[in-house]
């Protein structure tokens, strides 16, 4: 699905530790969630910040603080008001940076919601949100006070939302939740099925096949006063509880929602870092924004092998790997190295996987002839195991990625990133992956 890709410039904001924070010393193990407003057009950027709330424990990491894994399209971090040193940082990608790169942008003024998640502070801290454009130039940035003692910080408590653990996990587990949309009251048996079915797809692939002690698994069963997904091209609009719906900029199969103060309100006490909003709905579609949200539909055909793309973009921070060259699409400028590290313009290609290339490899590679024939996706199955393997797993340099068939260039032929049909990630994402996991983990 297309979904928020952008481009920085590491040395803007994310940077690398000096010396490990010590948790203990400056946070609490309770959750500062902060809510803030990004509005702005194709020309300018800005950020608000609207509140601070309270909540219950910490489920994030307690180790690499000042590190980034990823880059990112923007970053929140925390400092020690009194000394400036850097305790937190954590970069991101939102809706609203993918919506500032399209034509509407170039139109009309848009603000979008946005929360995240810090840990919370035992002293003052300035907390400073940065967003950047699709050239890695800063596009917008804040830097406000939270004083810990704050009487207008609002506790968020139990909100009596049934939720059920699904997967336990392991200590120092990634805490990731399924979130009900769609589903009404009398539908949460259906919700909670959904949600085992999404964990038994999730651990079928790799690299989370063999590292289920890494994750644990959350579902809570928000009810909506209608049962079922808004679909605006049929005239379908719902009452759900997040107020999902289709065709996200103009895109029919976008299925997204901009209500994330929502979202976060009915996840609650509920200690998360990762959300899968399950929209309950046969109509193929889906969406995952990095360390932002992952939604998807829940009886679609295509259930586990999409719900695992798209956790692919919002864990992983993956970008897809096919292109569609009839979109207005400004993603990806000539001449600057995407964040996402299963994709490259070749401006900074020895960041990426230039280390994995067999000797004597050609830029751009050549496809092999089976790409030539026709329809991979629909000849996949009818492919031998050889060729298939072939596809996903020769490194090399292949033109078109990141939407546009020119300029942009891809690890292997055929990826979990790229087609439904294909079964596994490819080399290049796997490794992205499982760094990932180890980051949050170890």
């Amino acid at each position: 699905m297309k979904r928020l890709i952008c481009f920085i410039l590491f040395t803007s904001f994310c940077v690398l530790g000096h010396g490990e924070v010590n948790f203990d010393e400056w946070f609490t193990r309770e959750t500062l969630r902060l809510d803030y407003l990004f509005s702005g057009d194709a020309k300018s950027e800005s950020i608000f910040f609207r509140e601070a709330s309270r909540t219950s424990k910490w489920a994030g990491r307690t180790s690499h603080l000042d590190e980034c894994p990823l880059r990112g399209n923007g970053s929140i971090s925390v400092r020690d008001a009194a000394s400036g040193k850097l305790l937190y940082i954590n970069p991101f990608s939102t809706l609203f940076q993918e919506w500032v790169t399209y034509e509407e942008a170039t139109q009309v003024q848009r603000a979008f919601e946005n929360c995240f998640q810090v840990p919370f502070p035992k002293t003052p801290v300035m907390v400073t949100v940065i967003l950047t454009d699709n050239r890695g130039e800063v596009a917008a940035t804040l830097t406000h006070r939270i004083d810990p003692s704050d009487i207008l910080i609002r506790h968020i408590g139990d909100n009596c939302i049934p939720r059920r653990v699904i997967h336990e996990g392991g200590e120092n587990a990634i805490d990731v939740v399924f979130l009900a949309e769609g589903y009404t009251a009398d539908e949460a048996d259906k919700f909670f099925a959904d949600a085992e079915r999404g964990v038994r797809a999730f651990f079928g692939y790799e690299p989370f096949k063999g590292n289920e002690d890494k994750f644990r698994f959350v579902a809570v069963a928000a009810p909506s006063a209608q049962s079922g997904v808004s679909i605006p091209h049929k005239d379908l609009w719902l009452d759900t509880a997040v107020g999902s719906h289709f065709d996200t900029f103009y895109t029919e199969r976008y299925l997204t929602t901009v209500e994330m103060r929502t979202v976060y309100d009915l996840l609650g006490n509920v200690p998360f870092e990762h959300v899968i909003v399950l929209a309950n709905t046969p109509v193929y579609g889906g969406g995952g924004v990095y360390n932002n949200v992952t939604i998807m539909a829940s009886d679609t055909p295509p259930f586990e092998p999409v719900l695992v793309h798209e956790f692919g973009h919002a864990f992983g921070g993956l970008a897809d790997e096919y292109a569609y060259d009839d979109m207005y699409d400004t993603l990806y400028p000539e001449g600057v190295e995407p964040w996402e590290p299963n994709i490259t313009t070749l401006a900074d290609f020895g960041s990426k996987w230039a280390d994995m290339l067999p000797s004597g490899t050609t830029i751009p590679s050549p496809l092999d002839a089976v790409e030539h024939e026709g329809d991979v996706r629909r000849m996949w199955s009818g492919l031998s195991p050889e060729t298939r393997l072939s596809l996903n797993q020769k490194i090399g340099v292949y033109e078109g990625a990141g939407y546009v068939s020119k300029g942009v260039f891809r690890p292997v032929q055929e990826c979990r990133m790229r087609i439904n049909e294909c079964e596994d990630f490819c080399p290049v994402c796997m490794r992205a992956l499982r760094r990932l996991i180890a980051f949050y983990t170890e």
